[in-house]
C-alpha cells in the first residue's frame, strides 16, 4: 500500500497527523483540565507538542492508510463527575469538535477563494489546494470515525451520557467485545459486501467536506 502513496500525498497527511491528533488530544486534556481534572497535567499533555501525543503505529497508519490513532489522553472519571455528570460526554466530545473545527478554519481559504483549484505539478510538494483539501477531508473523517459508538472511541462515551440505565448497561456490556466490532467493520465486512465505514463515515465525510469548502 505504501508504494500507491506519492510523496505529496506523504506530506499532505504528515501535515494532517501533526495538526489533527495533536489538537484533537489537547482538546480532550484541556477540557478534562478545565472541569478539575488534573491527571493531563500530571502525565504532561497538557501541551501542543505533536511529540507528546502521537502514536507510532496509528501515525504509520495514517501516512500510509489514511486512517490512524494517536495516543490517548487518561481522566479521572471520578473527578470529572464530582465537577459535572456531563464532564466525562464534553471530554470525549472535545476531541472530535476539534477536527470539526480545524475542519472548518482550512476550509474557508477554499471556500472564499482564496487558493485557486490546482494540483501540484511537483513530484514531492502538494499544491495549496491539495493540501488544504486533504486537511479539511481527513479532520471531517477522524471526528466521525471517533463519534462510532464503540469503545474507546469518543462516541461511546458521548452516546452513554444520553441514554437511559439500561441503554448504559448495554454499552457497558458491549465494551469488551467493542474491538472486535471495529476490527470487522474495518476489514472483515467490507469483504463481505457490507461496508459499514463507507455508509457511516466516509460518505457523510465527503458530504460534509464538499459543504464547508462551498462544493456542494
Amino acid at each position: 500500500m505504501l508504494f500507491d502513496v506519492t510523496l505529496p500525498d506523504l506530506i499532505s497527511r504528515a501535515i494532517v497527523l501533526v495538526a489533527a491528533f495533536t489538537v484533537h488530544e489537547f482538546a480532550h486534556a484541556w477540557t478534562a483540565d478545565y472541569f478539575g481534572d488534573d491527571t493531563p497535567r500530571r502525565q504532561g499533555r497538557l501541551t501542543l507538542n505533536p511529540l507528546v501525543h502521537l502514536d507510532p503505529l496509528g501515525s504509520l497508519l495514517l501516512l500510509v492508510a489514511g486512517f490512524g490513532w494517536a495516543r490517548p489522553v487518561m481522566v479521572d472519571l471520578y473527578a470529572l463527575q464530582r465537577r459535572s455528570p456531563a464532564a466525562p460526554m464534553l471530554v470525549a466530545l472535545a476531541g472530535p469538535a476539534s477536527n470539526l473545527l480545524l475542519a472548518a478554519l482550512a476550509a474557508i481559504p477554499l471556500r472564499l477563494g482564496w487558493v485557486a483549484f490546482s494540483f501540484s505539478t511537483s513530484p514531492w510538494l502538494p499544491s495549496a489546494y491539495q493540501l488544504l483539501s486533504v486537511f479539511v477531508l481527513i479532520n471531517v473523517l477522524l471526528m466521525l470515525f471517533n463519534l462510532l459508538p464503540f469503545f474507546p472511541l469518543d462516541g461511546e462515551k458521548v452516546l452513554h451520557y444520553f441514554l437511559p440505565p439500561s441503554g448504559k448497561a448495554f454499552l457497558e456490556n458491549l465494551r469488551p467485545y467493542s474491538s472486535i466490532i471495529l476490527l470487522a467493520m474495518v476489514f472483515v465486512l467490507p469483504r463481505m459486501g457490507i461496508d459499514l465505514l463507507q455508509t457511516l463515515v466516509f460518505s457523510p465525510a465527503i458530504t460534509i467536506a464538499r459543504f464547508l469548502v462551498g462544493t456542494y
